[in-house]
């Protein structure tokens, strides 16, 4: 079982299709800080090469939420099918993911993972990491049964900064390369960060389409 436990902890796939609609046109909400986390505000993205009549996925912050016993953010993500709520807490240590829920399984990882650091150190050339306890659980109509459980390894780096554009538009962003290590084997990703604007490109290799702020 524990082969597949850091693919369950990256990308956990929902079972039931979920419907997305387009929204509303709304005027654009004001977001100042440097991991924006504002209740409301919301990502597009399409994997990279795509057109842009695909269908998207969508990123949004519900608001806040207990996660654990752990006071935490509700970020919902959606679309072809998925329907995954991750749970983090924002603040001066940086951004740290407590895990993530979809409807047919949650996990936690403890200590919480940090994925991003505190502002002021993230620059060319930081790195960051840790190890943590990532624990798996199947969810029932009933009842949590443990599916897994084993230690994951990650480390960051930023690679570079540099200006990219996507289908958004051009952004000033940070090149950060993740490394994540369990027992068996090892998976390493990309992301793109702009600060007050997020993930314009994420570790699944989508792109960023639109946002709702500025």
């Amino acid at each position: 079982m524990k082969r597949y436990l850091m693919a369950l902890a990256l990308a956990l796939a929902a079972c039931a299709p979920q419907v997305t609609q387009a929204p509303e046109a709304r005027p654009l909400l004001e977001e100042k800080a440097f991991y924006p986390a504002l209740p409301g505000l919301e990502w597009v993205y399409l994997p990279e090469g795509e057109p842009l009549s695909s269908p998207p996925y969508r990123l949004r912050v519900e608001g806040p939420a207990l996660y654990e016993g752990q006071e935490a953010l509700r970020f919902r993500f959606q679309g072809r099918g998925e329907d995954r709520v991750y749970y983090r807490q924002v603040g001066a240590f940086g951004v740290r993911l407590l895990g993530f829920q979809d409807p047919s399984a949650r996990v936690v990882f403890a200590p919480p993972l940090l994925e991003y650091p505190p502002e002021a150190l993230l620059a060319v050339g930081y790195r960051w990491g840790g190890t943590t306890e990532v624990r798996v659980e199947l969810l029932t109509p009933s009842s949590r049964e443990p599916l897994a459980q084993g230690r994951l390894g990650y480390q960051m780096e930023v690679l570079e900064e540099r200006e990219v554009r996507v289908p958004a538009g051009a952004f000033r962003v940070f090149r950060i390369r993740q490394v994540y290590q369990d027992a068996r084997s090892q998976d390493v990703r990309e992301v793109w960060f702009a600060p007050r604007v997020g993930e314009v490109r994420t570790r699944e290799g989508r792109l960023l389409v639109e946002r709702n702020f500025r």
